[in-house]
This record gives structure tokens, sequence and C-alpha cells, in this order.
């Protein structure tokens, strides 16, 4: 670490259903103590699902074609439709979402997740990369996992989920994603499946 830091206090200034916020007061290197701001969230995983052209329902012309799995959606923080990976928070069912998380809790998060929001049973998971998300103000982690040997089911999504599946030839997704509005998440888990021989 560059210099002294002492942590002063830390202290939550506010508690909700999704995040926590407060700061953290600091002394600093050159002697002068400051507050730093932080939002803390659950960790969060993103699952490039691959799936083989012949196990999409209802879509006899993809057969033998692989396509990555998106769906689309309105968010209303940013008040946008998105195509966006599937991705959920990683909750104790997972495992113990604690710092750092176990890659289990990440893999058996996506395997979940990839079921509950479109209806896809994968046969195997890969953690591709976990990593801390905007570190100048969120106390927040994210693991990219890869799904592979998907066979179709029917989804089980929440009451506020409002999203439908597409399916995105895999040499077309990256180009797709990079379309305006996009997303970090997105546009990360499909890199990271790139480099590491999933797309």
């Amino acid at each position: 670490m560059s210099g002294d830091w002492t942590l002063l206090e830390s202290v939550t200034e506010y508690e909700t259903g999704w995040y926590d916020g407060g700061y953290d007061r600091f002394t600093q290197p050159d002697g002068s103590a400051k507050n730093y701001y932080w939002a803390a969230l659950a960790p969060a995983v993103v699952v490039v699902g691959v799936v083989d052209g012949g196990e999409i329902p209802d879509d006899a012309a993809a057969d033998g074609e692989q396509h990555v799995v998106f769906v689309e959606q309105f968010r209303p923080t940013v008040r946008e439709s998105q195509y966006e990976l599937v991705a959920g928070i990683v909750d104790e069912h997972d495992g113990a979402p604690a710092a750092p998380v176990d890659p289990a809790a990440y893999e058996a998060a996506a395997k979940r997740e990839l079921a509950e929001e479109t209806g896809y049973v994968a046969e195997n998971v890969a953690l591709l990369q976990s990593y801390a998300v905007a570190t100048g103000v969120l106390r927040h982690r994210r693991g990219i996992v890869a799904a592979t040997g998907l066979t179709a089911g029917e989804p089980d999504r929440d009451e506020n989920e409002f999203l439908s599946v597409e399916h995105v030839p895999v040499e077309e997704a990256l180009a797709l994603a990079r379309e305006p509005p996009t997303n970090d998440a997105t546009l990360e888990g499909l890199l990271l499946a790139a480099e590491d021989g999933y797309l």
C-alpha cells in the first residue's frame, strides 16, 4: 500500500433491501482525514450460456449452430431495454456469500439463475473470473461463469422478472453486445468467454 492509511471509523448510514450505504473515514498519507463513501451489494454472477442449435425450442433452422443465450429486459434504473447475459445474486442457497466468494457458490448460482430466467439446465459450469466491481464506490464482487451442455426446460421467474429469451449466433454475440445501450457485465462476460475458448 502506498503511504500510511489509518481507518478512523466505519459508518453505515442506511440499509435497503438491495444494498447498504455509508462511509469509512481514513487518515491519509499526508496526515489529513477524509470520508470515503461506499455502497455494499451482495455478490453477483453473470452467465455466458452457450447452447447448441438443436436445443433451441421451435428453431430447427438453428440445428448444429451454437448460440449465446441473452435476455432482453427493461432496466428502470437507466430507463432502457437492454440485451444482457443472464445474471443474478449469489445467495445463501448457493453457499456462503462472504468475501471472498467460493467458486462453487458462483457456479451454483449460475446454474440456478440460468434455469430460473431461461429454462435452460446446464450440464457444465466453470468460473472464468471473479473480481471487485467499481472499487472507487462499490463493495461488490462479480463472478463470470460459462455454462455449456444446455438442455431446454421451463423458466421459473420471479414476479418482477419481465424478460424475453434471445438466441444469438456465437460469432454475432459480441457485436450485438456492443450496440448501445450496453452494459459492463455483458461485455466483460463475452470477452472473457472468448478469451478462454468458449466462443
